[in-house]
């Protein structure tokens, strides 16, 4: 699983390839390796995983699916609430514990593993009662954390040449747990083994640069199945003090360049310059890294090409699909 190559749900581009071994006066694709495409199902109800998984993904040959963050958050309908916890619960707006294994189970089923994203960087930004009926504030999360397991720093991030600034305060106001501690690391091992329990075979790890590469790896150590898939979201920034490199000791890292230059090939440039794109352009080494056309964040913020550059996005996908990095 040396590539991982992250579409959002484009099983019909990847359908296209598909070629009947009967069809006569055709071309037929060779072999499939290993499956290491996954559809990343951004915000779908688990219960709608689930049929996609059969109807779409299973047959058309992904390998993973990708759902958002299934832990209990704060309330409200936007994309971002799910990335706001106040438990460990399954317990979002997306499904309950019961929907979530009957997703997994049915992706299992078709063929597809289940990677989930998992946010432990940071609980909540205010107070209130979450969607699974939990009671909390900024510090305080009955059963799960108080004061004690949140660093000191209650600033917001201001200075990305500072490793203390990016690492021990708070990413936009979101209170900032402190991974170095025992007890924490502890409870964030627990929940992703209780994921793991529900059949889950892998994790996105949320805003992974503002974790120490070593918590990381220690939580990573205390995992049921310590070889389940890890891919950690760690932005690359020039001359920034946290570098994504720092994190490959413990499993895959997003690369973030590759999206944002294949925007500028493809909108702007010759296309022949991407004959060595990859470990040429200084990148990470292909087989650590995690590569995509556009997310949630970027589609959002211009950074990469998205729905609305039309066939530009579409051969951008067709491209990372189908080269080797």
């Amino acid at each position: 699983m040396a590539k991982r190559a992250l579409s959002c749900a484009l099983a019909v581009a990847a359908a296209a390839f598909v070629v009947p071994a009967s069809a006569a006066g055709t071309a037929h694709a060779s072999p499939p390796g290993t499956k290491d495409v996954t559809a990343v199902l951004f915000e779908w109800n688990f219960a709608s995983v689930a049929k996609e998984c059969t109807n779409r993904l299973g047959p058309a040959g992904y390998g993973y699916v990708q759902v958002s963050p299934p832990a209990e958050h704060i309330q409200g309908a936007q994309w971002w609430t799910s990335y706001q916890p106040v438990s460990y619960k399954i317990a979002g707006r997306l499904g309950d514990r019961t929907a979530f294994q009957n997703m997994v189970n049915t992706c299992h089923s078709a063929g597809v593993k289940v990677v989930a994203d998992t946010v432990i960087n940071h609980m909540s930004a205010g107070s209130g009662t979450g969607t699974g009926g939990s009671s909390y504030t900024k510090y305080n999360y009955p059963g799960l954390y108080s004061s004690y397991d949140f660093d000191n720093c209650t600033a917001q991030i201001s200075n990305y040449q500072d490793r203390a600034n990016v690492q021990n305060c708070e990413l936009v106001g979101l209170a900032d747990l402190d991974t170095g501690e025992e007890y924490v690391r502890s409870a964030i091992a627990k929940y992703l083994n209780d994921l793991l329990s529900l059949g889950v075979d892998g994790f996105r790890i949320d805003a992974a640069k503002h974790i120490p590469a070593t918590d990381l790896a220690n939580i990573k150590g205390r995992l049921s199945n310590t070889s389940a898939y890890w891919k950690q979201e760690a932005i690359y920034g020039a001359g920034e003090a946290v570098s994504p490199t720092e994190y490959t000791g413990t499993g895959d890292v997003q690369e973030f360049r590759y999206a944002f230059d294949l925007k500028r090939v493809f909108n702007n440039e010759n296309l022949a310059y991407l004959k060595n794109y990859g470990e040429g352009w200084g990148y990470m080494s292909s087989g650590v890294s995690g590569v995509f056309v556009d997310n949630h964040d970027t589609e959002r913020n211009g950074s990469t090409l998205s729905y609305k550059d039309n066939a530009n996005y579409t051969l951008a996908n067709v491209f990372m699909l189908a080269y080797p990095y």
